[in-house]
């Protein structure tokens, strides 16, 4: 769901970076001190450091069998200024902030690196922490596959045979961790790296599925809360969890797609498609079913062609940050013509199993997912009517719809139950994976605890992502000194 977990290259990429930044450590329970030691990896900030976290992999038998957390850290930058440590919750699920001190956390203004120690972390199951991996099929590690399509006729069946296929390959390869990948894993494992840094009160900066997690460590720990910081954020549905942020992308596309025909036909363009902007919705949806039809052959990608499918998972793809815009419009261009562009580099299947493995986990123990064709087949039907722009994909059926093992527990309801004050929300007003109609709700369901910033931007990902001063700077005083509006902002 976040920016860095749009694609299978793009978040494979960043795993493959993020695979290098290993703990030189033995490992610390979590009511032993951290041993913090230099980070292996090139690229990072020298004052970067690395330790490792023992927790319970069930914590229903917290005497049980035990997993570790790679953590990093740069500590503060100036000690006499120190309130505590910033935890950087990343995306996906799949995602890890590993890197993040040494990166996004050194946009931060000066006076909110002097108060904080900022913490990266790769959540469990995400490499180089204890991970798992499903061994599915290479043509399953595609983001297709993961996040399917239906076909071009709108069938559903052969989605559920690949959930099958997949969920039975995380059955047998994915150990007995695969079982306790959650959100409400994600959270207690976050109070367990609070008390090893030593903190009464933690603050954070989740970004997109961080911001669930976020919301729902503030939930079960809200006196543990300092400042926290919810970037880019999603429906807090208290049934379907991940499956209300999944179906969110056909309301998102909509709210992005004037904003890339505008651009698509503006003189001057080198990659103009259309004379108008009204031109270019209907001709991407002629060109998608005509690559339904007849699929050009695009050796080395995966899949191995450029059907409509691909297309429409490109646009979805383009549409988290404007800059890749042109991507797809060279797609367009190269299609409408009969030809591809080079395929784009595969990163390693370790990294993808791994990827999958966790996002699969995660989204499917969150909460239950149906598991009868007929549901996802009306569904599915339903959205491609009223949403023909991403064809039926958000509500189509996963490797949930046949995951071996039920969730332990509903997912947990965001109240506004909880000290006031110490949670902002802020928001692009055109976010094609988190759009603002489920971040209101999560709003709504936060109550007096909450304030939220609203951007008008267009992308994936608010703060200091887009040079939106107003939203920067807001979001900014309230982690260096607290204060934040009396009410809502609205920043042109």
């Amino acid at each position: 769901m976040t920016k860095s977990i749009r694609n299978a290259s793009l978040l494979a990429a960043s795993a493959v970076l993020l695979g290098l930044i290993t703990p030189l450590t033995a490992s610390a329970s979590a009511g032993s001190p951290l041993h913090w030691a230099r980070c292996e990896g090139t690229g990072l900030d020298p004052r970067q450091e690395c330790a490792t976290l023992t927790v319970p992999m069930d914590y229903a038998d917290p005497n049980g069998p035990k997993i570790d957390l790679a953590l990093s850290r740069i500590r503060s930058e100036k000690p006499s200024a120190r309130r505590g440590a910033l935890l950087l919750i990343p995306g996906g699920p799949g995602g890890d902030s590993l890197d993040a001190p040494s990166g996004k956390g050194q946009k931060l203004p000066q006076a909110v690196r002097d108060q904080y120690d900022l913490i990266g972390f790769a959540p469990r199951g995400n490499a180089p922490s204890t991970a798992v991996d499903c061994g599915v099929d290479h043509a399953d590690l595609a983001l297709t596959a993961l996040r399917p399509w239906p076909d071009a006729n709108g069938s559903v069946t052969g989605n559920m045979a690949t959930a099958r296929r997949m969920a039975d390959a995380c059955a047998r390869n994915g150990g007995a961790l695969i079982r306790h990948i959650s959100t409400v894993d994600n959270a207690r494992d976050i109070d367990q790296i609070r008390a090893a840094l030593g903190e009464h009160r933690l603050s954070a900066w989740g970004v997109s599925y961080g911001t669930y997690v976020g919301a729902v460590y503030a939930q079960l720990f809200p006196q543990r809360t300092d400042r926290v910081v919810l970037d880019s954020n999603g429906n807090p549905d208290p049934v379907r969890a991940e499956r209300a942020w999944l179906a969110a992308f056909e309301v998102g596309v909509e709210d992005n797609f004037p904003v890339f025909a505008k651009w698509a036909s503006a003189p001057g363009n080198p990659y103009r498609l259309a004379s108008t902007a009204a031109e270019v919705r209907p001709l991407f949806l002629r060109l998608a079913a005509r690559l339904d039809r007849a699929p050009i052959p695009w050796p080395g990608a995966n899949p191995a062609e450029l059907n409509g499918n691909v297309l429409r998972q490109t646009m979805l793809n383009s549409f988290y940050d404007p800059d890749d815009y042109a991507a797809l419009a060279q797609l367009i261009l190269a299609a409408r013509k009969g030809t591809v562009p080079p395929a784009p580099q595969s990163p390693p299947d370790t990294v993808l199993q791994n990827l999958t493995g966790v996002a699969a986990a995660t989204i499917c123990n969150d909460a239950a997912w149906a598991r009868s064709t007929t549901v996802y087949q009306k569904a599915v039907d339903e959205s491609r009517a009223k949403y023909p722009l991403t064809a039926g994909m958000p509500r189509n059926a996963m490797v949930c719809a046949a995951w071996p093992w039920r969730p332990e527990q509903a997912p947990v309801r965001i109240t506004d139950r909880g000290p006031a004050g110490r949670i902002m929300l802020v928001q692009n007003e055109r976010d094609v994976a988190t759009p603002l109609s489920g971040a209101l709700r999560l709003r709504t369901a936060l109550g007096r605890r909450a304030v939220m910033v609203t951007v008008n931007s267009t992308g994936h990902e608010a703060y200091l992502a887009n040079g939106n001063a107003c939203g920067d700077e807001t979001v900014s005083r309230f982690l260096a000194t607290g204060q934040r509006p009396i009410t809502d902002v609205y920043c042109e």
